[in-house]
């Protein structure tokens, strides 16, 4: 947990992708946040965390569907959402943030 607080704290915004490699819409997503990441550069960091290798993180967070997605900056979480978007969508509400 100690790692994760050094990642979320942060003066640029933290994307994060939590996900199984079982569930179809996670799957997804990882193209998706591969757009995000080269359309916003070193202006947001992107982050997959699979909840299965991490179930202590995932429950403290309170993970329940699948992919969540969360932006966290300068250690405080700005915004939360459950289900999949399409790149530009995330792109736009992660802007919000940088």
């Amino acid at each position: 947990m100690s790692k994760f607080g050094a990642l979320i704290d942060l003066q640029i915004p933290v994307l994060i992708d939590f996900y199984t490699e079982w569930n179809e819409q996670s799957t997804t997503m990882h193209a998706i946040l591969r757009d995000v990441a080269a359309a916003l550069g070193d202006r947001v960091k992107v982050v997959k965390i699979d909840v299965d290798k991490n179930p202590e993180l995932a429950e403290a967070l309170r993970i329940k569907g699948l992919p969540t997605l969360v932006i966290y900056k300068n250690g405080e979480m700005k915004w939360r959402q459950s289900g999949e978007l399409d790149a530009n969508s995330l792109i736009s509400i992660v802007q919000k943030f940088v």
